[in-house]
């Protein structure tokens, strides 16, 4: 493993990718943050050496060097997933290879659906815990202990003072953010009534398919991280909706512009 993040960095280094400060992974729909990236260089995930390719048709496939709010910065323009039939060591290994390059921090952003149905379409939910139902870790592998602490302690897996400057961002320029538990599943298939009934139960305010295995890995290497949801859909189980994809993109696109604005505020901030 050791062998192929070194190889991924070499290539990336050899490229231009220099100490970026900042990891931020783009979910569904959430790209028009490049449009205030100062772009330095960019590189296909197919040139990366042991980089997956994304397969999901409204997930791009770049990794992206440059400046944001005079922070430098590297973006993955599309993520994986376990549900495209990658593993979890496949799914996080973009996370090691930017800590590798230099990252000292990661934000993450997603698309989901609202369990607690206080919460709108188009609206953004900061993810204060997370509850696990992908049936497996990223850690579990033989040698984790070499590259971290193999028993990681998960009490605080988003950062506490990014959440806040989060807050603080949405409060002074009147976006609403709501705070709760995001629970990560495998997919690809949405949730049944009685799905959405169950994950109530144990306590998830919105469900998807990515970011906990990226923020476990974060919390490995020591990487402080913090990520938002944007709320495209819900799961009422009592009114459930068939699942349309392109009202899932355009919610998605909807609240793109407030979900932009808290990520330039952060990184002024930190």
């Amino acid at each position: 493993m050791t062998d192929r993040i070194n190889e991924a960095v070499d290539y990336l280094r050899s490229k231009g990718f220099e100490e970026p400060q900042v990891g931020i992974i783009l979910g569904t729909g959430l790209g028009k943050l490049l449009d205030d990236v100062a772009i330095e260089v960019i590189a296909s995930y197919n040139h990366i050496p042991y980089f997956p390719t994304a397969t999901v048709e409204f997930h791009k496939g770049k990794l992206i060097y440059g400046t944001l709010e005079g922070k430098k910065v590297i973006i993955m323009q599309g993520r994986f997933h376990v549900y495209e039939g990658y593993s979890l060591f496949d799914v996080t290994f973009p996370v090691r290879v930017m800590k590798r390059l230099g990252m000292k921090r990661l934000l993450v952003s997603n698309a989901s659906g609202a369990i607690n149905l206080d919460m709108k379409k188009g609206e953004l939910m900061l993810i204060d815990d997370h509850i696990n139902l992908q049936g497996g870790s990223p850690l579990a592998f033989h040698g984790v202990d070499k590259m971290g602490e193999r028993f990681v302690d998960m009490s605080e897996p988003y950062d506490a003072d990014m959440n806040s400057i989060f807050e603080e961002a949405a409060k002074k320029n009147n976006i609403t953010l709501h705070k709760g538990v995001y629970a990560a599943v495998l997919g690809p298939q949405l949730e049944t009534r009685a799905e959405y009934r169950y994950l109530k139960i144990i306590g998830a305010d919105a469900v998807g398919m990515s970011t906990v295995p990226e923020i476990i890995v974060a919390n490995h290497l020591g990487i402080p991280a913090s990520a938002i949801s944007v709320i495209t859909d819900q799961g009422d189980p009592d009114n459930l909706e068939k699942i349309d994809i392109q009202e899932i993109l355009a919610n998605a696109a909807k609240a793109e512009p407030d979900m932009v604005k808290l990520f330039k505020e952060l990184l002024q901030k930190i």
